[in-house]
């Protein structure tokens, strides 16, 4: 609708209710030195002691006078009252009041608005901070009680985008977070975070109060119980209103939780071990996940910090260490384990956002999980057709692997799922994945340009192919695999060029038999997988930086124990060994059906090297940190063959060619890789400021580079490295590298 041409404002302010919400409302506001805020109360005492304590500039006497003098009017009074104070505020506004609300219910004043106006005003700006106390009134009023909150608004169909932009910047001038929300989405969100849990608190202590028992069950009350009831001391007129006002979705969400319990009291009576596992591992995990949400650290997409690493120049790298868990195994025995008969017990888990991922969108269709603790993981296997329909759409993060495997996995069941991710892996191309999928019978879709979201439509019958991989891709490998355990017949698959068989290998292992010759791989679908116990090794990948790290800086002697040599993954270790790096192998063993050994380097001088076209993919990972190497390398270095590292996280070429570039590397970047032109042992790398585009393996890589600078680096956007190596940092120092963080909201 077209908007009237106003003016809006924040710099006087009424507020209506001088509770704890609204008294502290005006107390921040004042604390700002920004606004004139006039109070008032019913309650004439509460009024003065407002101004007496100076939480108001002024007190009202002529409401209707200063109704129609202020720029914002708030509604601080409880729920039950709104709809009164409403009808007597409305005729005094001006077209140009701002006039808001901070209640926790939206449905009632909305639809009163709609009544008293037809239209409600276009300054009308329905608003809630998520902040509060289990006291209340004029006592209790504190000035920090916004700090670090969010402030939810809910504005109308009508409410002037201007209005909207004033309300913002009034309550983000308090310290908090702004959100947008639909109302009706608004009380259904409060019902279940807010309304419930008071209710279930009050019914609690209520309950056990009438117990006969009640002073043992009060006095011997245990931490959780004074945690959880705590809010049961809030003001019971208030929350009354709130039960009243907001009752059908309060009542829609207790019936949902109702049926949870009645679920969880059926597990009890029948010692239903299993069910009771899922239960309480399922809401460990969600509690856990918000948590990282609270603390801006849960999955890429939902990240609210930045943060930056300042590389300073020189060091040694020296020491032994072990990096985490190989993030290929991590993905794969989670996957298997969750479809195999009985239980597999996992060790060496990589606790990354990206492994994460597979776990949690695995316990979202129904697998008990145990873990991670310590890297270690226990998965109740469910069987090839156990899975259950996810309660939404399928979210993982950043993780290509997990979304491409999933994609195989979710072809052959009887649901219907919707796989997305964060902004960057829904930037990624999977109809690489989808095309082989539908020739088997799935019916596959993908949004704009062939990107996540990928909708996958259930009970479908998947018949086996042979298909030629059009690129070296063992994502793709492993998805028509893993599609093939649920299809009729045979599916095989035939690759260009090796590339890392640890889904072949793992099938294997829970005893599904595969059959291999030289570049084709194949199984017969429709079997059964038996669980086993996994020992991940140590993540080649991660390895590969602290390599690099000792290979180009003098004096280096790094050993890192424990580390993957599956023949598919070790291209990094003879490239390095090619470009004359002193790089020994050692305490070589077999885990779990995958080699490793301890990997012993020291500094060397590198040479430029053409690299042969048939290691890059069997290091097509590593190539960010081995573009690093051959920058320090005397000689120039030739990458071809390497067109996949286009279309990973970034666009890792130009990333590359400009961050080197920027470090005054003589580089240039082909279409299908780059030509570099070494600097030699002496020259040292310049300073400059490196865009990672929330790449982990590109900022990982220019970190490392800091060991060769005259100056320090600037790495911007590093969060992203807790996908893949959450201790990365904390391993770098200790090694010997001079590295801060930088975190910015």
């Amino acid at each position: 609708m077209l908007q009237p041409q106003l003016s809006f404002s924040h710099k006087s302010v009424l507020i209506l209710g001088l509770g704890l919400i609204g008294g502290s409302l005006a107390a921040a506001l004042l604390r700002t030195k920004k606004h004139k805020v006039w109070g008032f109360d019913l309650d004439q005492a509460s009024m003065q002691q407002a101004y007496d304590q100076g939480v108001i500039h002024h007190q009202v006497v002529d409401l209707a006078a200063i109704i129609s003098q202020v720029d914002v009017v708030v509604l601080a009074v409880p729920v039950k009252a709104m709809e009164k104070v409403l009808a007597n505020v409305a005729p005094h506004l001006r077209p140009q009041t701002l006039l808001t609300d901070v209640g926790s219910v939206k449905g009632n004043i909305v639809a009163a608005s709609y009544q008293l106006f037809g239209t409600p005003p276009a300054g009308f700006v329905p608003g809630h901070p998520i902040a509060g106390s289990e006291r209340s009134g004029i006592n209790a009023v504190n000035v920090d009680l916004f700090i670090d909150h969010k402030f939810i608004i809910t504005p109308l169909p009508s409410s002037h985008p201007q209005a909207i932009e004033i309300l913002s910047d009034m309550w983000a001038g308090l310290g908090c977070e702004i959100l947008l929300m639909d109302i009706n989405r608004h009380d259904e969100v409060l019902a279940a975070t807010s309304h419930l849990p008071h209710l279930l608190a009050f019914s609690l202590v209520d309950t056990l109060a009438s117990d006969a028992d009640n002073k043992d069950i009060f006095r011997y009350a245990a931490g959780g119980f004074r945690d959880f009831t705590r809010i049961a001391g809030s003001d019971p007129t208030m929350w009354h209103d709130v039960f009243i006002a907001n009752r059908e979705a309060c009542l829609k969400t207790l019936d949902q939780f109702t049926q949870g319990l009645a679920n969880l009291r059926d597990a009890v009576a029948t010692g239903d071990s299993q069910a009771m596992m899922g239960i309480f591992t399922r809401a460990r995990s969600a509690r856990h996940h918000f948590e990282k949400i609270l603390a801006g650290s849960a999955y890429t997409g939902t990240m609210t910090n930045t943060k930056h690493f300042i590389v300073h120049p020189g060091g040694q790298v020296k020491g032994r260490i072990r990096v985490p868990g190989d993030k290929s195994v991590s993905h794969r025995s989670i996957m298997l384990g969750a479809l195999a008969q009985g239980t597999t017990n996992i060790s060496g888990f990589l606790e990354g956002e990206d492994a994460m991922a597979t776990l949690q969108a695995f316990r979202d269709m129904g697998v008990v999980i145990e873990g991670p603790a310590e890297g270690k993981v226990v998965v109740h296997g469910v069987g090839l057709n156990g899975l259950k329909p996810p309660p939404g759409p399928l979210y993982v993060g950043n993780s290509g692997t997990t979304i491409r495997l999933l994609a195989g996995l979710m072809a052959g069941q009887a649901f219907d799922v919707e796989l997305s991710g964060d902004v960057s892996l829904n930037k990624r191309p999977m109809e690489r994945v989808a095309k082989p999928l539908r020739l088997m019978g799935a019916v596959v879709d993908t949004a704009k340009d062939g990107c996540p979201p990928m909708r996958i439509k259930g009970g479908q019958a998947l018949s086996g192919i042979h298909y030629d991989l059009p690129m070296a891709s063992a994502q793709v490998k492993s998805c028509v695999m893993l599609a093939g355990l649920y299809a009729k017949g045979r599916t095989s698959v035939t690759e260009p060029a090796p590339t890392r068989d640890h889904t072949e290998r793992m099938l294997k292992g829970f005893g599904y038999a595969v059959e291999r010759t030289t570049d084709t791989c194949s199984i017969i679908g429709q079997g059964q997988l038996t669980a086993t116990d996994i020992d991940v090794p140590s993540d080649i990948s991660s390895a590969t930086f602290f390599l690099v790290a000792a290979a180009i800086s003098p004096g280096s002697d790094l050993i890192i124990e424990h580390v993957g040599m599956n023949p598919t993954r070790i291209g990094v270790v003879n490239i390095l060994r090619l470009m004359g790096a002193d790089l020994g192998i050692e305490n070589e063993r077999e885990v779990g059906g995958e080699p490793v050994a301890d990997l012993h380097i020291k500094y060397a001088p590198l040479t430029g090297i053409d690299v042969p076209e048939d290691q890059v993919p069997l290091a097509i990972d590593e190539f960010p940190a081995l573009m690093v190497a051959a920058s320090c390398a005397t000689g120039t270095t030739t990458i071809t063959g390497a067109e996949e590292l286009r279309v990973k996280e970034s666009d890792r070429i130009q990333a590359m060619v400009d961050g080197l570039g920027a470090l005054g590397v003589t580089i240039e970047g082909t279409a299908d890789g780059a030509i570099i032109q070494g600097m030699g042992p002496d020259q040292p790398f310049g300073s400059a400021q490196i865009v990672t585009h929330h790449d982990h393996r590109i900022a990982m890589a220019f970190t490392i580079s800091g060991l060769r600078a005259c100056e320090h680096i600037k790495i911007l956007d590093c969060a992203h490295v807790a996908t893949s190596f959450p201790n990365f940092v904390e391993l770098a120092r200790t090694v010997g590298m001079n590295l801060d963080e930088e975190f910015q909201s």
